[in-house]
C-alpha cells in the first residue's frame, strides 16, 4: 500500500539511524521508498529540510503529494531549504495535493516540536511490523496514512454548482434594469473567475498525479537495473 510515513525522533542522529534504517527495508525488499526528507524543527519554529538524491526524481516534483506532505508540516513560518531539495513550493503546500487528511498533519504537529527531527518518506509496504520493529527500536514515534485517490469527482461537482449558480445571473441580467446589470455583471465575472480557478486547480492536480506515477515507475526501473548489474 503506498502510504505517507513521519517517524519524529529526539534529535538528528537518531533521525539519520531512522534514515538508514529505511533505505535498510528498501533494500532488502521489505518496503519501496520512493522519497524521503529530514525535517528539523528549530526552536524559532523554522524547519531545514535535508534530503539526498539517490531516490530518484520524485523527490524534486513541485505538486505532489510529498512535496505537499513538507510543505504543510513546514507550517507557516517557512524554511531553511538544505542540500538542494527542491520540494517545497507556493504551489505545492496544498492538502488535496498532499492526499491525507488535515487531522493527520495536526497529529504530527503536536509531536514534531521545536528540537525535533522527523524522516518523512513516501513508501510502500505490504505490513507494517518492518517497519514499525526499526523505528521503535531507534525510539521514533511513527505516523502513517495510505494516501487517497485524486479527487476529481468532487471538483466537478463543485464547477457544476457554479456552473448553475451562473447560468442563472446571467439569465437574470437578461432581464435586470440598467441598475441591477452592474452588479449583476460583477458577481458574474466573480463567479466565473472561480471556476476558473477550480479548472485550473483540477488540471494541475490530474497533471501531478500522472507526474508522481511516472516518477514512480523511474525509481522503480533504477532499483532494478541496479539490482541486475549487482547480480550480474
Amino acid at each position: 500500500m503506498d502510504r505517507m510515513l513521519v517517524v519524529v525522533f529526539d534529535n538528528e542522529t537518531k533521525a539519520y539511524e531512522g534514515k538508514k534504517a529505511l533505505t535498510q527495508l528498501d533494500a532488502e525488499g521489505s518496503i519501496s521508498v520512493y522519497a524521503y526528507a529530514v525535517i528539523t524543527k528549530h526552536p524559532d519554529g523554522t524547519t531545514t529540510v535535508k534530503q539526498e538524491d539517490d531516490y530518484g526524481p520524485i523527490g524534486t516534483l513541485l505538486g505532489t503529494s510529498f512535496g505537499s506532505l513538507i510543505g504543510l508540516l513546514g507550517g507557516p513560518v517557512g524554511f531553511a531549504i538544505g542540500l538542494a531539495t527542491g520540494v517545497v513550493g507556493g504551489a505545492a503546500v496544498d492538502l488535496n495535493n498532499a492526499r491525507i487528511g488535515e487531522d493527520f498533519i495536526d497529529d504530527v504537529d503536536k509531536v514534531l516540536t521545536p528540537n525535533k527531527v522527523a524522516v518523512v518518506a513516501e513508501i510502500d509496504e505490504d505490513w507494517t511490523t518492518p517497519v514499525d520493529t526499526r523505528m521503535e527500536a531507534i525510539g521514533g514515534t511513527i505516523f502513517r496514512r495510505a494516501l487517497s485517490e485524486v479527487k476529481h469527482t468532487i471538483h466537478e461537482e463543485n464547477v457544476n454548482a457554479m456552473k448553475a449558480d451562473l447560468a442563472q445571473m446571467k439569465a437574470e441580467h437578461a432581464k435586470a434594469h440598467a441598475d441591477r446589470k452592474a452588479k449583476l455583471q460583477e458577481k458574474i465575472n466573480q463567479l466565473d473567475s472561480k471556476i476558473q480557478a477550480q479548472l485550473q486547480r483540477a488540471k494541475e492536480g490530474r497533471e501531478a498525479a500522472e507526474r508522481q506515477a511516472q516518477a514512480k515507475v523511474q525509481v522503480l526501473k533504477a532499483k532494478a537495473a541496479a539490482a541486475k548489474a549487482k547480480a550480474s
